[in-house]
């Protein structure tokens, strides 16, 4: 596709958003407004929204991500993750026009051990998966132009998620003790941001579907935090970083049963990218390399350390 004269982008203040908006510009204006100007748990806003703007192209990461408070905000997180993407689903087919949507490796329930397909059937284990899969649904059956990303483990240089959390924990606590036995992809918001503006540029409408995109390669949480260490340490001197007080060999693994959750997480939940890779020639960079490029664009890292 070609260039847009406007593009509405959502979650301008979430990971991905803020991980898509420089790269979008590139494609057309756009229109990115936060919570404040569109909030995903209205319908009716979203379509005064979407009317008034009249957008080429709908492009929607914001979720409702909080995975153990889903279990207890069951309403908010339906809201957000499943009648929010029915509704602009609705409001695109009206306009003819392309919506991007994201969703999650946690619609499986982890108890294969091959990475899963887009045809494997889904049967998610918590209500942050089964939300987010009702999303999925819900855009499958207005059927119009959309394309899925199934995304896992996502992080990048913001706070909230679990590269941050385990760098301020390992600033601030003597041990670590991280899950071993939850297999799954780190996958960085760059990765995804430039992989969905090369859909984008790409797609045609016989392309519409769902499709995996995650970093190449899995590993387990107690994997990548001793990663996500080794790799701040690997920079340590250079950029002035303040020393960690837990090294990458001394993080501890645990099971998940010694680690209690409100929601329960699957087991295994590799996502197979072979679909993104036939129709798109979109191959993903390992995730230790896309590791290692998150970490180096680091801000000022002695602040973010210090700061839940």
């Amino acid at each position: 596709m070609g260039k847009f004269n406007k593009i509405l982008l959502t979650g301008i203040n979430g990971q991905v958003g803020r991980a898509l908006y420089p790269k979008l510009q590139s494609l057309g204006e756009v229109i990115a407004p936060d919570r404040s100007q569109l909030d995903l748990s209205k319908p009716k806003q979203i379509r005064e929204v979407v009317q008034h703007i009249k957008p080429d192209l709908i492009i929607n990461p914001a979720a409702y991500t909080a995975v153990d408070k889903a279990e207890e905000e069951i309403e908010i997180a339906y809201a957000v993750n499943a009648l929010a993407p029915a509704t602009f689903a609705e409001e695109a087919h009206k306009l003819d026009i392309l919506l991007v949507h994201y969703s999650t490796d946690y619609v499986f329930d982890g108890m294969g051990t091959r990475p899963y397909h887009e045809t494997d059937t889904p049967n998610p284990l918590n209500v942050y998966g089964s939300t987010k899969l009702a999303g999925e649904n819900a855009i499958r059956t207005v059927d119009g132009h959309y394309l899925i990303f199934r995304t896992s483990w996502v992080y990048s240089t913001g706070r909230k998620n679990f590269m941050h959390t385990v760098l301020r924990l390992a600033s601030e606590q003597e041990q670590l003790h991280i899950v071993s036995d939850q297999q799954g992809s780190p996958t960085s918001c760059l990765t995804i941001a430039e992989a969905t503006l090369s859909a984008i540029q790409q797609w045609t409408s016989d392309k519409s579907g769902i499709y995996n995109l995650t970093n190449a390669g899995s590993t387990t949480w107690h994997g990548f935090a001793k990663a996500i260490v080794h790799e701040y340490n690997q920079l340590r001197i250079e950029k002035n970083w303040p020393p960690l007080k837990v090294q990458s060999e001394s993080i501890q693994a645990i099971m998940a049963g010694e680690y209690p959750t409100l929601a329960q997480r699957p087991k295994n939940s590799c996502l197979d990218n072979q679909k993104l890779h036939t129709n798109f020639e979109i191959f993903p960079e390992a995730w230790p390399l896309a590791l290692a490029k998150v970490i180096s664009m680091l801000p000022d890292h002695h602040k973010s350390l210090s700061v839940s």
